[in-house]
């Protein structure tokens, strides 16, 4: 079976970076990791604070889109990354859609879009997927860091 996601009101709505679930990355308050993400197209630079106090998700998405900013130069290189850590962070941060990811077990999970082939499924279904392969990625860390706890917990118990 696959889980598809996109909209926050839709069951699994937790796994959109739109979704109302801050964290805290580099020393900084973000509302959302879309916040983080589309700021980090602009790290060190005043765009970058001005996209983290976005006040919403889509408005940081339309000021990370906007190519009149100065987009840094490794940004192909890195994004892929930067989404990564923003979304590890969301679900170590927040336990209640943690368990919601865990939950979801060994099933695909697809962000179901129109038009982004590169972190949705695109329209045809044909994208790259990569915001659903990097909740994948994450499910399955957290599975092993959850498990390597319980793990010393009992040694240290005995």
């Amino acid at each position: 079976m696959t889980i598809y996601f996109y909209s926050v009101r839709d069951a699994y709505g937790c796994f959109s970076n739109f979704s109302p679930h801050s964290i805290e990355l580099n020393g900084k308050w973000w509302a959302t990791t879309e916040h983080y993400f589309q700021a980090q197209k602009f790290v060190g630079t005043e765009h970058e604070e001005q996209t983290r106090l976005a006040k919403t998700p889509k408005q940081a998405a339309e000021m990370g889109r906007n190519r009149s900013r100065p987009l840094r130069a490794d940004w192909e290189v890195v994004k892929d990354a930067v989404m990564r850590e923003a979304v590890l962070q969301k679900f170590l941060t927040h336990h209640d859609i943690q368990s919601l990811l865990l939950e979801t077990g060994d099933e695909e999970l697809v962000e179901q879009t129109t038009y982004d082939y590169y972190w949705g499924c695109g329209t045809d279904g044909t994208g790259k997927n990569m915001l659903g392969q990097i909740l994948m990625e994450v499910r399955a860390e957290i599975r092993t860091h959850l498990a390597t706890t319980l793990e010393e917990d009992a040694t240290h118990a005995g």
